[in-house]
């Protein structure tokens, strides 16, 4: 296409495609700055790394790998924003390095890539276009979409060839930079809680939604790292009891253009385009290299409290998009050696529904990635990453392969195998759901127990075999090569999909704030309104809303696995509705700190904190292996059985008969495993009943060899939770339970 770039060339400019290089950029001629001398440096380690050189000497150490890159200039820019460009001549195992004397801690920089224009067999190379250090520690600036930053000519009129023609316009004022950092902590003052798995409670929540209105937070604080990090949050989170924070996506991310032109930007963060900086609209000290030190600063405050950090990460792909789509970094370094391309190299091959894919088989995206998991483990103090679409990671050429180059690497790293790894076990490719199938050092989010949970608590579950192997840990899914329970992480919702309180308050989605005509976001809630849609000013309406709440949150966190809770759930959050606020920076999103001190939210923070702190006391609640329901002693007492309203146990029949009560008794005796001085594990024994149905029922409180007697521990149909104590009710009894709750006993 560079003859038709040359004939019709935007006006004022060059003709694309031509190689000519524009005397005036946007404006602005480049200044007249001799070139600083540039030693041989060394191509590892990849990025802008500071150091002592020859003699003593200080500066910055630049590698980049460009595979098929026929030149590299790395590019430093003054507080004017005056460029200077250095060529990199060294050229080892396609890394071309240099080191720089006198480049200090925050230079801003980026790279510039020379290489051929030929879309056709995936060359995209353009060195008009800065491009995002991959490895930049920090980056200063925030990514516009102006069509300046374009690899091709964006509103070229033949829009189908579009991306074959070359935009030769300079894209740095535009654009971000690369910040040097100087990496000197050792982590030396830090303990890492190191919770084990079983004993785990996951709270999920996004670093400026959490903070942006707690009223505890300084204005000056609140949206930030150090807003998390502020004791008035870390309270909240110590109180409710959990002990790990995972955090929607603080990778340094770009918004996509069509949000951009509708005034929107991506919140959530799910498009990731430097892999090795914390995000810098989430600091509060500064983004040339600030930041860094911000977010380490949350992750000391948090381990001090006992709290994990575990980082959702999006490896799957980048913010680049398709062939349509910006060129910001990866795309012009080298398109073909980072994205998986079709058989026709225009086009990207798309797992993952935003636009391209990382090619993870490639030696050097594997290790783009591991380097950074490793960086953010080693150097910024995580304790663990959940992936998202984690499937599209174990491609091999095409199919989903669990034995992948990218599994088997973390599987004998001495960094990565030793941190909590969380597989969305999905993508959107064919064969890409792989739920139950990942290996062992893996955990999962388990979407077949929130389906299971949705559908038993709305009563639309056909039977109760789904419930009770989500309920005891999912040995269907996970009772293979040495898995334990905690293989499955238990969640009712997410970050993606209606809050807890809009679960139960809405049976359709309500998008149209996103600005895609409510076509946006799953149509598959599994959500029941109660009655009503929407807010209303019914009392009952409400009230039988609360107590379904209080029946999923007791639910998630009395099942075997590591309950997964979401900000802000705990209190009532709502999002209007919305069940795919993705792109919704505003109180849609953010959290409603006010409702801990309303008199009709606040007894659901109480219960769900009383049930965390009651699963960490009772180790039975938290198995570190699968129930074998097989007798363990002559009196036939087994450790986990299940019972009809009847107080009989249930036949093959019960499984399959429909139902709205399920009883399941877990025994105490009968734990695997010892604590840490040998001792056998044991503890009290527990009666829970699930009754779904919109009417009461009795339920006979089975005998010996189960009890001779239970206590009420809790009681979703009450609001207060608590009977008189030491109220206990005889074996054999036959109690009333009340529409659409839970029952808690324990076995006295």
């Amino acid at each position: 296409m560079t003859s038709a770039a040359e004939q019709r060339a935007p006006a004022g400019e060059p003709a694309a495609g031509t190689g000519q290089r524009p005397a005036v950029a946007n404006g602005a001629r480049r200044a007249a700055v001799p070139a600083p001398v540039v030693w041989p440096g060394a191509p590892t380690p990849l990025g802008a790394r500071f150091r002592v050189g020859p003699d003593g000497v200080a500066g910055t150490n630049f590698a980049l790998w460009a595979g098929g890159a026929e030149g590299v200039r790395v590019c430093l820019f003054d507080e004017r924003g005056r460029e200077t460009q250095i060529p990199l001549t060294e050229l080892t195992h396609e890394i071309w390095h240099g080191f720089v004397p006198g480049v200090m801690p925050g230079q801003r920089y980026g790279y510039r890539v020379d290489g051929r224009w030929d879309p056709w067999t995936g060359a995209r190379w353009n060195p008009a276009k800065l491009l995002l250090d991959p490895y930049a520690r920090a980056v200063d600036g925030e990514f516009g979409l102006p069509p300046e930053v374009y690899g091709h000519v964006r509103d070229w009129p033949e829009q189908y060839v579009a991306d074959t023609v070359r935009d030769d316009r300079d894209s740095a004022p535009y654009v971000p930079k690369g910040v040097v950092v100087h990496d000197d902590d050792d982590w030396s003052d830090d303990r890492r809680p190191k919770t084990p798995w079983a004993d785990s409670v996951i709270y999920e929540l996004h670093v400026r939604g959490f903070t942006r209105l707690h009223p505890g937070i300084p204005p000056e604080l609140r949206g930030t790292y150090a807003g998390l990090a502020h004791p008035a949050a870390i309270e909240h989170l110590v109180r409710l009891g959990v002990t790990a924070v995972e955090l929607l996506p603080v990778h340094q991310f770009a918004h996509e253009d069509h949000l951009l032109r509708r005034g929107l930007t991506n919140y959530w963060g799910y498009n990731s385009i430097g892999y090795f900086a914390p995000h810098a609209a989430y600091a509060a000290s500064g983004t040339t290299g600030q930041q860094v030190g911000e977010f380490k600063r949350m992750v000391r405050a948090l381990h001090a409290a006992g709290i994990e950090v575990i980082l959702d990460v999006v490896y799957n792909h980048t913010a680049e998009a398709n062939e349509l789509g910006p060129t910001l970094s990866l795309k012009g370094i080298d398109n073909r050696g980072y994205y998986r391309l079709q058989d026709d190299p225009r086009r990207y091959a798309d797992y993952t529904g935003c636009g391209n894919t990382l090619h993870v088989v490639q030696p050097q995206v594997l290790r783009l990635i591991t380097d950074s998991l490793r960086y953010w483990v080693t150097e910024m103090g995580v304790d663990g990453f959940r992936f998202d679409l984690a499937a599209a990671l174990a491609r091999s050429m095409h199919d989903v392969d669990m034995l992948s180059p990218f599994l088997a690497v973390i599987a004998q790293d001495p960094v990565l195998r030793r941190v909590k790894l969380i597989a969305e076990p999905w993508d959107i490719g064919s064969g890409g759901y792989q739920v139950g199938a990942f290996p062992p050092l893996w955990t999962e989010w388990n979407d077949r127990y929130r389906n299971a949970v949705r559908d038993f608590w709305r009563h639309a579950l056909p039977d109760v075999r789904e419930m009770g192997y989500r309920l005891s840990g999912s040995s269907d899914l996970y009772a293979w090569g040495g898995r334990r329970p905690y293989a499955s992480v238990n969640f009712v919702t997410a970050h993606d999909g209606f809050t807890l309180r809009d679960l139960v308050s809405y049976e359709r989605k309500h998008n149209e704030a996103n600005g895609e005509d409510n076509r946006d976001g799953t149509d598959d809630n599994r959500s029941w309104n109660c009655g009503a849609e929407g807010e209303t000013d019914d009392e009952g309406v409400r009230a039988l809303r609360r107590r379904q709440l209080r029946n999923l949150l007791t639910t998630l966190l009395l099942s075997t696995g590591v309950p997964m809770l979401v900000a802000g759930d705990e209190l009532g959050r709502t999002q209007r509705g919305n069940n795919n606020a993705y792109c919704q920076d505003n109180e849609v999103s953010w959290l409603d700190w006010s409702l801990l001190d309303d008199p009709a939210w606040r007894p659901l923070f109480d219960l769900t904190s009383r049930l965390i702190a009651l699963r960490h006391r009772h180790p039975v609640l938290r198995r570190r292996a699968f129930f074998s329901g097989r007798a363990h002693s002559a009196d036939g007492l087994r450790d986990l059985a299940w019972f009809t309203a009847r107080g009989e146990e249930m036949t093959e029949g019960d499984w399959y008969a429909p139902a709205a009560t399920l009883g399941m008794y877990l025994s105490g005796r009968d734990i695997p495993g010892r604590d840490e001085r040998g001792a056998p594990v044991t503890d009290d024994s527990f009666l829970a009943i699930l009754h779904a149905g919109e009417e009461p029922t009795g339920f006979v409180l089975p005998g010996r060899p189960w009890a001779d007697g239970y206590e009420v521990v809790v009681d979703t149909a009450r609001e207060d939770q608590a009977e008189a104590p030491g109220t206990v009710r005889p074996a054999g009894t036959r109690i009333s339970v009340p529409e659409r709750s839970v029952l808690l006993l324990r076995v006295v």
